[in-house]
């Protein structure tokens, strides 16, 4: 396999209110390779999208990046640490679009209503290329054509608020994509969508990864999504990757008890009519009271007291690409039974 063009090691990213720490990413470790996708995957608040933002170095305040690496294979071969680079210096800001774009959860929220949806993509253009208006125009009108906006010469000059949810969220995608990044990611980009738009935006970010051999870090809490469009699963749960490996292996031999839990929780054609949904027992704990152990604990259904109550599972590797967090898989477990 190719040299990953993105590697995150340890990366730790804490906020500090006054009410105390939250540890947002504790400890996340991935790699990303040219062409394939990364599906990061768990519940709200399990830290996806923080994950996603400490890469491009835009956590807002009180948060920080702690300490970890965010290990960039740039296009002339260079590697960088992300973090160790000035979040508001031009270095960083020649990354963010130029070599990594970022497609937002919320395109209304993220969409200036102020400005033309053409402005918004020229202006990105610009920032990165040296082109003269009418170029970047020209440019701009090709992007929204790529991305499957109609009449694009039309809706260049709309507002965002003119346009619908599944064309806002295309319009972001052209955002991402305006200076030819080599790794995309796309934070829940169906979120709010119905089904059939949903699949068109699916189907629009395999496309352009086909045609431009990108790398895709995709986030969602959806498996569905993830079944459809990832190569390679990371599973976050509190801050912390508690099972990776290839989207086979994650569906079909799932090791740690909360994939097992996510997937059960699908609903399933060939379930009786009427039964209930599986659940996962509980709910994700206070940030500001995380348990002792594994932060899974007292929601697993294969708890094991004294062992998962008292300490910090270690990361067990099943095979050279399936890893787990779990003492289900370790020389602690075998002891204390």
């Amino acid at each position: 396999m190719a040299e990953p063009i993105l590697s995150v090691r340890g990366l730790e990213t804490y906020f500090r209110p006054d009410e105390g720490i939250v540890r947002a990413v504790d400890g996340a470790s991935f790699d990303l390779y040219p062409g394939r996708t990364l599906g990061i995957v768990g519940e709200s608040g399990c830290g996806k999208s923080v994950t996603a933002r400490s890469i491009l170095r835009i956590v807002e305040r009180p948060g920080k990046v702690e300490r970890g690496e965010v290990l960039l294979r740039r296009s002339d071969g260079r590697v960088v640490d992300l973090v160790t680079i000035d979040a508001q210096g031009a270095g960083m800001r020649d990354i963010r679009g130029g070599e990594i774009g970022y497609v937002f959860q919320e395109p209304m929220s993220s969409l200036s209503s102020f400005h033309t949806i053409g402005n918004q993509v020229i202006e990105a253009i610009r920032l990165h290329r040296a082109v003269s208006a009418k170029d970047a125009r020209a440019r701009a009108i090709e992007l929204l054509q790529l991305v499957g906006i109609p009449r694009p010469e039309q809706r260049i000059d709309s507002y965002s608020f003119e346009l619908s949810g599944g064309l806002r969220q295309r319009v972001m995608i052209a955002l991402a994509l305006a200076a030819e990044p080599r790794i995309l990611i796309a934070d829940e980009p169906t979120t709010a969508l119905d089904v059939t738009t949903q699949a068109q935006i699916l189907e629009l970010i395999r496309k352009i990864q086909a045609e431009r051999n990108l790398a895709v870090i995709l986030i969602t809490h959806d498996m569905g999504v993830i079944a459809e469009m990832a190569d390679a699963v990371s599973v976050m749960y509190l801050g912390k990757v508690v099972e990776s490996g290839p989207v086979d292996t994650i569906f079909h031999a799932p090791r740690h008890p909360y994939t097992q839990a996510l997937l059960r929780s699908i609903p399933s054609v060939l379930a009786e009519p009427r039964s209930r949904l599986a659940t996962i027992a509980g709910g994700i704990q206070h940030p500001y009271a995380r348990p002792p152990g594994c932060p899974f604990h007292p929601r697993c259904q294969s708890f094991m007291p004294g062992v998962c109550d008292r300490n910090a599972p270690p990361v067990t590797k099943l095979d050279a690409e399936h890893e787990v967090r779990c003492f289900l898989y370790g020389a602690p477990a075998r002891s204390a039974t």
